[in-house]
């Protein structure tokens, strides 16, 4: 049984900011490489996945704070989990290398909270820095989302988009309670308030869904400098119309975001899902579940008490 993933990221500074506040995360567990976006300079960075045991971890985060402290905590984010997930055998973890590779990067996710919200407190210059994640991790048999924040994850299937993740933030917890509607949330002035963020709290509680992967699934996941700029349809549009090259629709995509304006640093990850592990589509509706991993949670603010 064989999984094949493709994949191409990209991170933007966009057309108005000084610095980029954002970074990825592209994690190779069999082989114990990553990636990280490089700095001062735009690239696609393109890899190709094949995966019979283990499994992938890909993610985007969007850092917050003032002068440097978000381009630290969204580096310090990616840096750790990944850093964390590749040590995961020489440390004292709550998790070991038999846990399914979702509650593994849960814990890696929750320690490095732990790690940025010390700094941000340890060092005067960091006070208040925080970032978004949402990260996936892919295996043969499930692929599981991870939201903090208002990243996004996206899935591309049977030429329909749907949105996996749901926004940690105020404007969309007003459209819950239907005091908003969500056409409203576009031009709302607090549209930037999240309510979690690494860092920025001692704990965070990561929210993890699920769905069941079928051959040719396209996973997108960006952070608001793209999601505010383009809606699921312009991205769906997009990404169709480059089924073939990829790496070309990802270009396509930071583009388009900063010919509407790029206010914001533009981060996208794209990745194909194909083969013989997994099922032909299906027309069926796509079904995510929601995974708890709250023992976790628990035993990892013991262990990382010290902090």
């Amino acid at each position: 049984m064989l999984l094949e993933v493709e994949v191409h990221a990209a991170s933007h500074i966009g057309r108005v900011r000084q610095g980029n506040e954002d970074n990825y995360l592209l994690l190779d567990l069999p082989n114990s490489r990553k990636w990280t976006a490089p700095e001062d300079e735009f690239e696609v960075r393109s890899k190709f996945f094949r995966i019979d045991e283990g499994g992938i971890v890909l993610a985007v985060s969007d850092g917050m704070g003032g002068a440097l402290a978000g381009e630290v905590a969204s580096k310090m984010t990616v840096e750790t989990i990944g850093n964390r997930l590749l040590g995961i055998a020489s440390e004292n973890l709550t998790v070991t290398q038999n846990s399914s590779l979702i509650e593994r990067l849960y814990e890696a996710t929750i320690y490095a909270n732990k790690v940025i919200h010390t700094e941000q407190r340890r060092r005067l210059e960091y006070s208040g820095m925080g970032a978004t994640l949402t990260g996936a991790s892919i295996t043969a048999d499930a692929v599981d989302l991870i939201q903090i924040g208002d990243s996004r994850g996206y899935l591309i299937r049977n030429a329909q988009i749907r949105q996996l993740t749901k926004d940690q933030s105020l404007v969309q917890q007003l459209i819950d309670a239907n005091q908003i509607r969500p056409e409203e949330a576009e031009n709302h002035l607090m549209k930037n308030v999240i309510l979690q963020a690494l860092g920025a709290q001692s704990d965070i509680y990561p929210v993890v869904v699920r769905f069941y992967p079928q051959r040719d699934d396209i996973l997108l996941l960006c952070s608001d400098g793209l999601s505010n700029k383009l809606r699921a349809n312009d991205m769906l549009n997009i990404v169709l119309e480059n089924l073939d090259d990829l790496k070309n629709a990802c270009i396509s995509l930071v583009r388009q975001a900063n010919e509407r304006g790029g206010e914001d640093n533009i981060t996208v990850v794209l990745a194909r899902l194909r083969g013989s592990a997994l099922p032909e589509p299906t027309e069926d509706e796509v079904k995510v579940e929601q995974i708890s991993f709250d023992s976790i949670h628990d035993t990892t603010e013991e262990d990382t008490g010290e902090l």
